[in-house]
């Protein structure tokens, strides 16, 4: 009798454990992939990468054409933002383009300020449902 009651202890501890387990789990991946967008971010080439972006998608050499670096740079950077998820790629023949993720850039751009600064961002969500 006494064997029965600690295997459900164990049972329920071993529950809360995996709970927390795959609660860091996944919160650690958030964090990861935030962070990789934020590293993304950093870079100024970047930035001008998804402000380019930000009206429609664009073939890689369109891309390079509006930068005064090589091909193979501006590759390198649009590889970073696609492992950040900030921009996605389709092919077209022999052509590549490049579309701006603005849903992830959102996401995890707010979910930061939400955590960083939560009473501001709460202030501002209420402030534009006001306005609408």
């Amino acid at each position: 009798m006494r064997f029965a009651h600690a295997a459900v202890a164990t049972q329920s501890q071993l529950a809360l454990y995996l709970g927390i387990y795959f609660t860091i789990v996944l919160n650690c991946e958030t964090v990861k992939d935030t962070a990789r967008v934020f590293r993304a971010l950093a870079d100024p080439t970047r930035r001008q990468i998804l402000q380019e972006l930000k009206d429609g998608e664009l073939a890689a050499g369109a891309i390079t054409s509006r930068f005064d670096i090589s091909g193979p740079a501006i590759s390198r950077h649009l590889t970073i933002l696609k492992a950040a998820d900030l921009v996605s790629e389709r092919r077209d023949g022999n052509r590549i383009y490049y579309r701006l993720e603005p849903a992830q850039l959102a996401q995890h751009v707010g979910d930061f300020l939400s955590q960083v600064c939560p009473t501001q961002f709460a202030h501002r969500a209420r402030t534009r449902r006001r306005a609408s």
